[in-house]
């Protein structure tokens, strides 16, 4: 088993997100000894956003890119094998301002790729990125599981969808801002919600 961890975190240290995708991570990595690990950390490695001079290289012929966009694409590329390289992906994923952090839509954006890892055909889109499990480790000031300000779960659901990825588990600390008996509930609900993910 290849286990992929993506923490999105701008923090590089103290993150509750990270603390509970590690959380995730060690849980797998007890259940499967002979797994690999690999750790991507959007706040220590920042990817680039997608912007115009990315647009043109990305739909610039290969033969035809310059230097520049070659080094360019080839950051998406590695971003894109770690992906494919997973059996798992646990991701990491803190709530900022009701959505997802800008590190990780990045990511997102560098992996999505057309007629990589997904493409469309006479029936509809189709993912490319099948036979992948993921736990999505969510850390909340608030508590918003199961209502319309929580628009993190519809997103990556249907983005990881998307690309192939529905096997996927949410794993929930919410309340994290709102007093230490909060966020001791709030990490203790995340803990039903991982072993009903592992059962």
């Amino acid at each position: 088993m290849n286990i992929l961890q993506i923490n999105s975190s701008a923090r590089r240290e103290g993150g509750n997100s990270t603390r509970l995708a590690n959380t995730v991570t060690e849980r797998l990595l007890a259940r499967h000894p002979g797994a690999t690990l690999a750790v991507r950390d959007l706040a220590s490695n920042p990817h680039p956003a997608l912007d115009e001079a990315t647009l043109g290289a990305l739909f610039t012929p290969v033969e035809q890119r310059s230097p520049e966009q070659a080094a360019r694409v080839a950051l998406d590329d590695a971003l894109i094998a770690e992906v494919q390289a997973a059996d798992v992906l646990v991701l990491g994923v803190p709530m900022y301002n009701f959505t997802v952090p800008v590190q990780l839509k990045s990511w997102i954006d560098a992996i999505a790729r057309a007629g990589v890892t997904f493409r469309y055909t006479a029936d509809g889109p189709e993912g490319l990125l099948k036979g992948k499990t993921v736990y999505v480790a969510l850390a909340r000031g608030g508590r918003y599981r199961g209502s319309e300000a929580d628009t993190q779960v519809p997103y990556l659901r249907t983005v990881l969808g998307f690309l192939g990825m529905t096997e996927v588990h949410f794993i929930y600390a919410e309340g994290l801002n709102m007093g230490d008996e909060a966020a001791r509930q709030g990490f203790a609900q995340a803990e039903d919600d991982l072993a009903a993910a592992l059962a």
